[in-house]
């Protein structure tokens, strides 16, 4: 039992350690479900799932949380347990206090996932796979047969072990900084910050992510100006700004997402064949 205030009714922590390995389990298929829509928001809602049942007694409650939990959503994989747990600790927070504001459990989850999966892109895939990948090979190159066997485990065990260690550390990390936030009445502005967080994130995506260019240009020889130039000295990533906007639009509409990707596929194919879209 843990006790939050003594003075004050006592308040049982509800999640156990069962709990959060089952969350652990369940995240392990996090990206079985990936898709361009939304990427790994069906793996999050999955792992999620032992937790909304647990906290939440009704269709309704349930059906809330879930859908909190299908928005957009990608992160490396071996952080996003730790993203779980202090989500499970949010989570264990709104179910005790119906007043909490739900967007704060969204604002840190869009704040959290670009810097984390800069960093687990960095030592997972950058450092850790190719390091593990040259000891597997050059054992295979002399002839043992180990040197696969040993590319797994060098690889593996360090991200089962940071998955694990996340899931667990990520829900004590949350359960303590809700418990200063609501002390101290720092909540709605950490709300404002992660929101604020998760814009510059989701924008940086559209700039990254999102390419398109006009290959239109006016005039001959010297005195060829660029259309995409001229669109770029206005705003940077003007277009790929502009089409985001649209489509956030059309989804506002309730345009299905795959007549979206049908028409985003069919507009490129005849753009790119007549000259006015390139990528």
């Amino acid at each position: 039992m843990t006790t939050f205030n003594e003075t004050q009714t006592e308040e049982v922590s509800v999640i156990t350690k069962k709990d959060l390995r089952n969350v652990f389990w369940k995240s392990l298929p996090f990206e079985i479900s990936w898709n361009y829509v939304r990427q790994d928001h069906l793996g999050f809602a999955y792992a999620m799932t032992p937790i909304i049942e647990k906290l939440y007694k009704t269709k309704e409650e349930r059906k809330e949380a879930l859908e909190r939990h299908t928005e957009f959503f990608n992160i490396t994989v071996y952080f996003s347990t730790l993203v779980l747990g202090i989500v499970t600790a949010m989570e264990e927070r709104r179910a005790k206090d119906p007043s909490f504001d739900t967007s704060s459990i969204s604002n840190v989850k869009a704040s959290l996932m670009g810097p984390l999966s800069g960093i687990g892109d960095s030592i997972f895939l950058g450092t850790l796979r190719i390091i593990a990948a040259g000891i597997g090979c050059s054992l295979l190159m002399n002839g043992n047969p180990f040197g696969a066997l040993l590319f797994l485990l060098l690889y593996n065990i360090p991200a089962f072990a940071v998955r694990y260690i996340g899931m667990m550390k990520g829900y004590q990390l949350g359960t303590g900084l809700l418990e200063k936030l609501q002390k101290s009445g720092l909540m709605d502005k950490v709300t404002n910050m992660t929101g604020i967080v998760g814009l510059m994130t989701i924008g940086s995506m559209i700039a990254t992510m999102v390419t398109m260019k006009v290959p239109i240009t006016f005039g001959s020889g010297d005195g060829i100006t660029e259309l995409q130039g001229i669109l770029d000295s206005i705003l940077p990533c003007l277009l790929p700004v502009c089409v985001t906007a649209f489509i956030y639009w059309l989804l506002g509409k309730n345009v299905k997402s795959t007549y979206i990707l049908l028409g985003i596929i069919a507009i490129s194919i005849v753009c790119a064949g007549l000259g006015i879209l390139a990528a």
